[in-house]
């Protein structure tokens, strides 16, 4: 049977509840004693009126991410999926699962209970099975890099709104793919690029946006470089037997076969080129991302990939670049230069003075520009405080969240092309409005890869 027929087939969670309540029937999974909050009494929003929430991929990020959902009102988490039951590989060793992401919430609510307990999330561990529940109104997709295209796409044809972690895709063609699925579907879409609620780099980027600097000239993108071994399984990269509860073939999924070592999965899929891009595409998200809004770029491209020079240290599995140059040239004259080199952050450059923007850090020649406020007529960003209450506003109105999908494809494309630049050691030239690789066949080959079947990338 399809997913969609499935889907079709199965009554929403709201009128479950509905027909539950009002035929007397216990509901299995809720508490046997309901605090009037629960109901929707003393102003709380009832779980039947809240914006029902599962995560695909509860390791580090979407655990994380599921916490700060969690203490919205307004959503219900009443289901989570990863192809791990339980085990360690994450940040500072910690366990993490399916069944630890279960539990989390299960406290959570529990303690909103009178009995102290509740028992009303659902663990998946193919996410296909969470997509075809009409109980779902949105979902996370916080798995790597390699699997965000599939679900995102699935799940836009299956009418779930969509928060989906940076960097959005492992490829230029999976990308553009992904933002065609949301706009086809009609889909709300959310990128984990959570700089864009941040006031400081709102401010920084209005400043360049309104001409505070003078003409802009070249702007700078700090990002990491190395390869920190963040899971503590460095040393683990020979091939071991698969633990128990892991679905190892599901994760590797559209990859290229592979045998099972620790330091291959959990934190550290990041430092191989299979799975994602390295510091380059992680952090690409975040600062490129802010770039390109601040030079009013978000809906194009460069032009040219210029002068890209990488550095990969020897290893028998980690093989993204440790150390990394290249420049990004626009048709407007300006300089796009990214590095691990640089300072960490972003900093744009005028004729007339400059802006420097970072996590917890603004500073502006002119200092005056710091306090700088903006009259009518001038252009004002998106404004964001709460980069997931954001997400869920827009899930409610319908409104273009702050880090909307296009321009997230647009900024971490910078940085696909970027890695495909230093790993030809040659200039690109590209086209933004056709997205293509102008006179460069092999190059253009790069910007999509082949998937290991039977995975491939839905219509």
């Amino acid at each position: 049977m399809s997913n969609q027929s499935r889907i079709e087939k199965r009554p929403s969670r709201r009128q479950f509840l509905r027909s539950s309540l009002g035929s007397g029937i216990a509901l299995i999974g809720f508490p046997q004693i309901v605090p009037s909050s629960v109901l929707g009494l003393n102003g709380a929003t009832a779980p039947s009126n809240r914006i029902a929430m599962g995560f695909i991929g509860t390791g580090n990020q979407g655990t994380n991410d599921m916490k700060a959902f969690l203490r919205d009102d307004r959503v219900q988490v009443v289901s989570v999926c990863d192809v791990n039951k339980r085990g360690p590989g994450y940040w500072n060793g910690k366990i993490a699962g399916r069944d630890p992401a279960k539990e989390v919430v299960e406290q959570f609510y529990g303690e909103k209970t009178a009995a102290g307990t509740y028992k009303g999330c659902a663990t998946h561990r193919d996410f296909r099975d969470l997509l075809d529940r009409n109980d779902v109104d949105a979902v996370e997709i916080a798995t790597p890099d390699h699997w965000h295209a599939i679900p995102t796409i699935l799940a836009a044809k299956a009418g779930k709104d969509i928060y989906c972690q940076k960097p959005l895709a492992l490829t230029v063609a999976e990308g553009r793919a992904m933002s065609q699925a949301v706009a086809k579907y009609g889909r709300v879409f959310q990128t984990g690029s959570q700089q864009r609620s941040d006031r400081r780099f709102r401010h920084a980027c209005e400043l360049v946006r309104n001409g505070r600097i003078g003409k802009l000239i070249e702007v700078e993108c700090g990002l990491p470089g190395g390869r920190p071994d963040l899971g503590k399984n460095g040393h683990r990269k020979q091939p071991e037997p698969v633990p128990a509860g892991f679905d190892y073939d599901f994760w590797l999924g559209p990859a290229p076969l592979a045998p099972f070592a620790p330091a291959r999965v959990g934190v550290n899929f990041r430092w191989i080129y299979d799975y994602s891009g390295g510091q380059l595409t992680d952090w690409g998200g975040h600062h490129p991302d802010i770039a390109q809004w601040g030079m009013g770029t978000s809906y194009t491209g460069p032009v040219a990939i210029k002068n890209a020079k990488g550095v990969w240290a020897g290893d028998e599995l980690w093989n993204t670049a440790t150390e990394y140059y290249f420049e990004a040239h626009y048709r407007s004259g300006v300089v796009l230069k990214i590095s691990d080199k640089f300072k960490m952050g972003v900093r744009f450059k005028g004729s007339e003075g400059w802006v420097y923007v970072d996590r917890g850090k603004l500073d502006a020649n002119p200092k005056s520009l710091i306090d700088e406020e903006f009259g009518r007529g001038e252009i004002r960003l998106a404004v964001s405080e709460n980069h997931f209450r954001n997400f869920i506003d827009c899930v409610l109105s319908r409104d273009e969240p702050v880090a909307p999908i296009e321009q997230a494809h647009r900024s971490i494309s910078i940085c696909h092309l970027g890695n495909i630049a230093m790993l030809l050691g040659r200039d690109l030239r590209w086209n933004p409005e056709r997205e293509e690789v102008v006179s460069d066949h092999v190059a253009q080959s790069m910007l999509n890869r082949p998937y290991r079947a039977p995975w491939i990338l839905p219509s």
